[in-house]
């Protein structure tokens, strides 16, 4: 899911999986919640919306099912897949 950098009220990031119909709302604590359910429309008024943050607390917030994680970083992402898919004799110790 490609996510969209913002800076509205706590939002740091929203995205959206139109096929899962999944929209994930990142937060500036590092926290992150994946909503399910969420139509086309929502979206598109959260990610053209002037006010994000006020339209995510009065649409999103309480009204959709959300499940709380956390946001991974970039590059420690990408040195776990690393890490994950390195033949056993690429080791970086050696």
């Amino acid at each position: 899911m490609e996510m969209k950098k913002i800076n509205a009220g706590k939002l740091r990031a929203i995205g959206y999986d139109p096929r899962a119909r999944i929209l994930r709302v990142e937060f500036e604590d590092g926290s992150a919640i994946d909503y399910s359910g969420v139509g086309t429309e929502v979206w598109r008024k959260l990610s053209t919306s002037g006010s994000a943050w006020s339209y995510y607390r009065d649409n999103i917030e309480e009204e959709f099912t959300g499940r709380r994680g956390t946001v991974q970083q970039q590059g420690k992402a990408r040195q776990q897949l690393d890490d994950l898919f390195r033949a056993p004799d690429d080791d970086p110790a050696t």
